[in-house]
């Protein structure tokens, strides 16, 4: 993880204050703010701010005055029925915003969640740093045989060196022809320098999104199936998350995460097998990739 000096003054400095407010606060999330979380070589996430925490989606969905004086143990019941219920209105109340640092090809991917604001450091006006992502031998795996955008089998270590020294050379290469337009003798606009980097560069965000939006990227990128390297951010912003909102976190995992969905004919095809009675792919109505993915839903 790499941080400017100026952002870990900017951090000591956030963290060395503290400011009273009348509005419901997260003890375990006050401990995490502004903390950067190392994801991947150089990139990070940080929690910058929030707005709410469970109470606010209790609040919410009861129309209620205040805090209430209800059990936790009702509080949570609540939560889990909205969650279960697809009831999203209610988890739009809470609202976070991350600074994050992440490769380029990573953040073309983030950003195809619409559902966020987001500001970007600006290589229009900025010089970007030096930071660009390697990653490690495990993760560099050839074209997988059935998944046009997976991986399959790790690449061997010799061939995995070699790739690895492409990597480096064109990352450092390009960066070296960056820093020579940008310089006095070339004098390129910033605008212009920029097109020649390679998309494992570092650049940074902030980015803010409501509780629900957020489930809905964590649902996805979270998944064991994303990109590794967008995975790796999603987990970390879980931990934010599981501190921030306990009761929706844990609501959010059994009946998101860790559920699956069945189609009204995956339903009808599991209502013969609970009974025991003979049913095939080809008389189910369902596709054979739509057969198996049931099957390995239900483990069989």
């Amino acid at each position: 993880m790499t941080l400017t000096p100026e952002q870990q003054t900017e951090i000591k400095t956030a963290r060395s204050g503290a400011t009273p407010t009348l509005r419901p606060t997260v003890p375990a999330l006050e401990a995490m703010l502004f903390t950067a979380i190392p994801v991947l070589d150089h990139g990070f996430v940080r929690v910058v701010d929030y707005m709410g925490d469970d109470s606010a989606v209790v609040q919410a969905a009861r129309v209620s005055y205040g805090r209430g004086t209800r059990k936790a143990l009702e509080d949570e019941g609540l939560i889990r029925y909205l969650m279960r219920h697809h009831h999203s209105t209610p988890f739009e109340m809470c609202e976070i915003k991350f600074h994050v640092k992440l490769p380029i090809f990573v953040a073309r991917q983030w950003i195809r969640h619409r559902t966020a604001n987001v500001n970007e450091y600006s290589a229009r006006y900025s010089i970007l740093d030096k930071d660009y992502y390697i990653p490690a031998p495990g993760q560099l795996a050839a074209q997988s045989a059935d998944n046009r955008q997976g991986r399959g089998e790790v690449l061997d270590q010799p061939t995995a060196e070699r790739v690895l020294n492409l990597l480096r050379a064109d990352a450092e290469q390009t960066y070296g022809h960056y820093e020579e337009m940008l310089g006095e003798e070339t004098g390129l606009a910033r605008e212009l320098a920029r097109i020649n980097l390679t998309l494992n560069t570092y650049t940074q965000w902030y980015w803010k999104t409501d509780l629900h939006n957020l489930f809905h990227f964590l649902r996805l990128r979270a998944d064991s199936h994303a990109q590794y390297e967008i995975r790796v951010y999603a987990e970390a912003m879980m931990e934010t998350v599981k501190a921030w909102v306990p009761l929706s976190y844990g609501a959010f995992c059994d009946y998101r995460l860790g559920a699956v969905t069945f189609s009204a004919k995956m339903m009808t095809v599991l209502k013969k097998l609970l009974a025991d009675e003979p049913v095939e792919q080809a008389s189910s109505g369902l596709s054979k990739r739509e057969w198996a993915e049931m099957l390995a839903a239900l483990g069989r």
